[in-house]
């Protein structure tokens, strides 16, 4: 099975021609399942998500998305009223549910899980949380995966803190999260938000859990080109491809390939 794993596109920011040729991309490699992990806009404005809409209305099917930190509004007084009531309402109405969406394809089972807040209790309102009726929902969802399924949680942020990054996470609840996702039988956590792509296993259980994150397809870019993540799932292992924007196309960036569980 081949999987897409988009994120922080960004429209309204995003890199017009990255993007053209990555809808070009996606739609010769014909993937399995489209993945997009978050910040599909800049500043959560109806007017990007229509751009965003549309762009993605255009790719293959299926496709499965959760929000991310950009994805309400927030800019004027009208745009900060909606952020408080209704901050998801322009996402859901476009994309299906803010949390817990659910997908199950051939040997692969996926649950959304959306780590976003349109407030918190601290002045950084970007950084991610997790709450405990999610986590013990994911962890349901995991548990009751069919034996032998890839079993994948999508969140917009990192629940760990990525070596070397170029930003932070701070996902409140973030580690417990992860521990627990383990102990569930979780295979792989996408994510996106640092706008750079990495792989790296999680410190918990049997070592064989990873974090995987994608690039942007943004002007904001962070120690990398724009790109995107290919990942190819195989019976003994999952191969991670970071597919980057250069001449006018995507070339391979960076591979990984990790090590199924028996």
């Amino acid at each position: 099975m081949k999987l897409i794993q988009l994120s922080d596109i960004h429209f309204g920011g995003e890199n017009g021609e990255a993007v053209t040729a990555a809808g070009s991309w996606i739609r010769a490699a014909a993937p399995d399942l489209v993945v997009v992990a978050g910040d599909i806009t800049l500043d959560g404005k109806a007017s990007e998500f229509d751009a965003a809409a549309a762009w993605l209305g255009a790719l293959p099917r299926p496709m499965i998305l959760t929000p991310g930190n950009h994805d309400t509004p927030f800019v004027g007084p009208g745009e900060l009223w909606e952020r408080f009531t209704h901050p998801w309402r322009r996402f859901s109405d476009r994309f299906g549910p803010e949390d817990g969406a659910r997908w199950r394809g051939a040997g692969v089972t996926l649950s959304t899980l959306n780590t976003a807040r349109a407030a918190q209790l601290r002045w950084n309102w970007s950084k991610g949380a997790v709450a405990n009726h999610q986590i013990r929902r994911v962890v349901r969802e995991l548990q009751a995966a069919p034996a032998g399924d890839l079993r994948v949680v999508v969140c917009h942020h990192p629940l760990m803190e990525v070596l070397g990054g170029p930003m932070t996470a701070r996902v409140r609840g973030g580690v417990d999260a992860a521990n627990r996702f383990v102990g569930a039988g979780a295979d792989v956590i996408l994510s996106g938000h640092i706008h750079l792509p990495f792989v790296t296993a999680l410190p918990f259980g049997d070592g064989r859990t990873h974090a995987i994150g994608s690039g942007t397809l943004s002007h904001r870019e962070r120690g990398a080109a724009p790109g995107f993540n290919v990942i190819e799932v195989e019976p003994g292992c999952v191969r991670v491809t970071a597919m980057a924007y250069a001449g006018g196309d995507f070339e391979a960036w960076r591979t990984w390939a990790i090590d199924r569980r028996a």
